[in-house]
């Protein structure tokens, strides 16, 4: 909900999601197998609601938690920061670790199993933006999250080349997730080539991925370019990811 008390997504059901020591608010809309939308830095703003909104008239039930942030409020500069200072600072995300699974990841993968247990289908989708991007290779773990998607993911945040090439993951998660690309799991990767925040990742995620990883590299046209599904969205790449779920949950 918002600041106010009020629910600032007009057709998005409110609710909230407790599991594994956290408890979050949650929007809801749709109908058919789940597909659960991780926002990127400051929070759930219009424009990470409306490629929500895109990927329900695909068919999907879509569930957006909010991590941080107001939802419903656009994207500005002072929220952005104050955002990020949140995710810094912030135990459930393990934003700078090397080698360690975020803590919130096992908050998501209880709201994963919770809708695949409710809706049913081959499994549960999953995209994740900035410093959720590698949220849903976290999720990999569990064999219900069968459509993994990663934009511009961006932790542990990349200063300095280690961090930059680093999946944030434990190792023992590491293993789980390189045993279920082995056994055909795909996982979906879109970056602009010249944004830094993703580091070297990619060529972290084909080295232990193989064929399984599905890369989608856009050349960068501004310094800025980061946000490839909201702020900078690239449409064949949003529809990239709506047909990757439809293939893999329909």
């Amino acid at each position: 909900m918002g600041d106010d008390g009020k629910n600032l997504l007009p057709g998005w059901t409110p609710g909230s999601f407790s599991a594994a020591g956290y408890t979050r608010d949650t929007y809801r809309r749709g109908t058919g197998p789940a597909v659960i939308v991780i926002h990127e830095i400051p929070g759930i703003t219009p424009l990470v609601a409306a490629f929500a909104e895109e990927v329900v008239a695909a068919g999907f039930t879509v569930v957006m938690p909010s991590l941080v942030g107001t939802p419903g409020k656009p994207m500005s500069g002072g929220y952005t920061a104050a955002s990020f200072g949140r995710v810094c600072v912030a135990r459930e995300f393990a934003s700078w670790a090397l080698d360690r699974t975020s803590p919130i990841i096992a908050w998501l993968r209880a709201l994963a199993r919770s809708l695949h247990d409710e809706l049913g289908g081959p499994g549960v989708g999953a995209v994740g933006m900035c410093f959720s991007g590698g949220f849903a290779l976290g999720m990999m773990v569990d064999d219900i999250m069968v459509a993994p998607v990663l934009s511009q993911p961006s932790m542990p945040f990349a200063f300095g080349k280690a961090r930059g090439a680093n999946l944030n993951l434990s190792p023992d998660d590491a293993h789980a997730v390189i045993q279920r690309a082995a056994d055909g799991c795909q996982v979906l990767g879109l970056r602009f080539t010249g944004d830094k925040l993703v580091g070297d990742r990619f060529a972290t995620l084909r080295e232990a991925l193989g064929d399984a990883f599905i890369a989608v590299e856009l050349p960068s046209v501004g310094k800025r370019d980061h946000s490839v599904l909201t702020e900078q969205r690239d449409d064949a790449s949003v529809r990239r990811v709506i047909d990757f779920f439809v293939e893999k949950l329909q």
